[in-house]
């Protein structure tokens, strides 16, 4: 076995530190200057539809390839074995779903949010005023694991391993991106995001190539070590290792899968996307670019997760284990460039500023998805019933920006214990919860109207955020995010297999209780809308 590498010498923490600072120059540049192209509203909510479809498919892919793909999916699959790759097919699945039912047709019959095409038949006040209130739990949950993800990494590569600067190092993130967002809007975010990707696919493609370098070029070799080296034998490449224990591992599998495999297209910051290209034909090409792009990212974490496995101690006591597998990846960066050496200093730094990089676009999409629907659902349809100036429409949506990021750091500190891929897979449950439902309805079920869609999104909300607070997540294990006390009754760390039946069930109910009809006259304006993309930039005729 490997013995755990060293982190970073003093005499190469100036290295680390010169790529974040190299890391973040490059993206405040990014941001500044879109702030100069960014006139109105068109291009602060979506970039002036100008992106193409490739352009648009990297900027998916660097919002979607996040801190918890690169760091937290290596990682379990580091400690987990087979288990810990399901969440990659779940992860790539999971665009199968966005493409074939949301992609297109969300693109055509919305402007700027989620909520622009929920409302295009149903009232604006509580439709709005709905989706805003689930866009911004899923863009929480989704930050939390970002900026958990940061706190770790910039920990690992100073060498320090102090509450305080992880804390300040979420500080820091969370002052970033509100930077971001209230200058660059979707210009600077997309661009980010499009750096980002390159970076990450590059960085990682670099680490796989040395670690199958290792291994002769030949998988089975490598896959043979990790099982050695982990002292599991063939257990650690057969289910089991996470999930399927007991009849709750297996439900919480069944669970989990669910909740990715459905929950990406329902993910706020990714619906937002579509809406940055000139046409639905882009929009569509954007998707196929993402996949492919993703598919390959995805196929990388194989070789990450079962290389760390392989070349580092993942032992209960490890670095790797400790930081519930998050530090695997730049670790293995590490180990590959030749230990504690310049070669691999050099990776670890580069992997890490990669993996930095990855944090900042991700949290920017993230804050401008939530401040957008507080400011264009919430301020200027909901409170201000479409009479607000677009100059105080960008002023307000600067200020959300601010709070959200405030309140995204405060959760994020008592965060830390946890994988940052679970947290994201929560992020899934509650999107596919709360706004899959609506979208699907509203697409293809003309009785579909007003109390449906409140009832959707509500029910399946409170059913996810409270089968979370009340399962082991929250409370009455070791490292549950209040591990003092045990309220826990909810057996499943991951609620999509209740939550998501209830959101479907809650909008079915809603529709089928209520006497409103009205939203039926619009279904067929709707239909011709989202499959031809007639309309597609105007505003709810509301």
């Amino acid at each position: 076995m490997i013995t755990m590498i060293p982190m970073a010498t003093e005499s190469n923490r100036f290295l680390t530190i010169a790529l974040f600072l190299v890391i973040v120059a490059l993206t405040l540049y990014i941001t500044f200057w879109a702030s100069r192209h960014t006139k109105n509203a068109n291009d602060y909510y979506a970039g002036g539809r100008s992106f193409s479809g490739f352009q648009n498919g990297l900027a998916i892919g660097g919002d979607y390839m996040s801190a918890a793909s690169f760091l937290g999916i290596s990682g379990s699959i580091a400690l987990y074995g087979y288990d810990g790759f399901l969440y990659s097919i779940g992860f790539l699945v999971a665009w199968l779903v966005a493409l074939l039912l949301v992609a297109e047709l969300l693109r055509n019959s919305g402007k700027y949010t989620m909520a622009d095409q929920l409302a295009f038949r149903m009232r604006q006040t509580p439709v709005r005023a709905a989706a805003a209130s689930s866009t911004i739990v899923v863009s929480i949950f989704y930050l939390l694991a970002q900026m958990v993800g940061a706190g770790s990494l910039v920990a690992l590569l100073l060498s320090v391993d102090s509450p305080l600067l992880k804390n300040l190092v979420i500080v820091a993130v969370g002052i970033l991106m509100i930077v971001y967002v209230t200058l660059g809007g979707m210009k600077g975010t997309t661009w980010v995001q499009i750096v980002k990707a390159v970076l990450l696919m590059v960085g990682t493609l670099l680490i796989s190539v040395l670690v199958l370098a290792k291994f002769g070029f030949n998988l089975s070799t490598l896959l043979g070590a990790a099982a050695e080296n982990t002292g599991k034998g063939e257990a650690f490449l057969q289910p089991g290792q996470l999930y399927g224990k007991t009849l709750i591992g297996k439900f919480d599998f069944l669970s989990l899968g669910l909740a990715l495999v459905l929950g990406t297209a329902g993910l706020p910051h990714i619906l937002i996307r579509f809406y940055t290209t000139p046409t639905a034909k882009a929009a569509r090409k954007s998707v196929l670019w993402a996949i492919g792009l993703i598919g390959s990212f995805y196929l990388m974490t194989l070789v990450l997760g079962f290389g760390a496995a392989a070349l580092l101690d993942t032992s209960p006591e490890s670095a790797v284990a400790k930081s519930s597998g998050n530090l695997a990846s730049p670790l293995l960066a590490q180990a590959v460039g030749g230990g504690d050496s310049i070669g691999g200093s050099v990776l670890l730094a580069l992997i890490g500023a990669v993996a930095f990089a990855t944090i900042l676009a991700v949290v920017a999409g993230l804050t401008l998805t939530s401040a957008s629907s507080v400011a264009h659902d919430l301020y200027a349809n909901v409170i201000m019933k479409g009479r607000a100036s677009e100059k105080s429409e960008l002023f307000v949506v600067r200020i959300a920006a601010f709070v959200i990021g405030a309140v995204a750091i405060a959760l994020a500190i008592p965060a830390q214990r946890l994988n940052i891929a679970f947290l994201v897979a929560l992020a899934f449950a509650v999107a596919a919860s709360a706004n899959l439902p609506a979208l699907i309805y509203n697409l293809f079920w003309r009785r579909f109207n007003t109390s449906g869609a409140v009832w959707s999104i509500y029910g399946g909300l409170i059913a996810a955020v409270g089968l979370v607070f009340f399962s082991p997540v929250v409370s009455g294990t070791s490292t549950s995010l209040i591990p003092s006390v045990n309220f826990a009754w909810f057996p499943l760390n991951n609620p999509g297999l209740v939550s998501i039946p209830i959101g479907f069930l809650c909008g079915f109910l809603g529709t089928i209780l209520s006497k409103d009809r009205a939203s039926q006259a619009r279904f067929d304006e709707l239909s011709v809308r989202a499959l031809t993309g007639a309309g597609a930039e105007k505003a709810s005729p509301h």
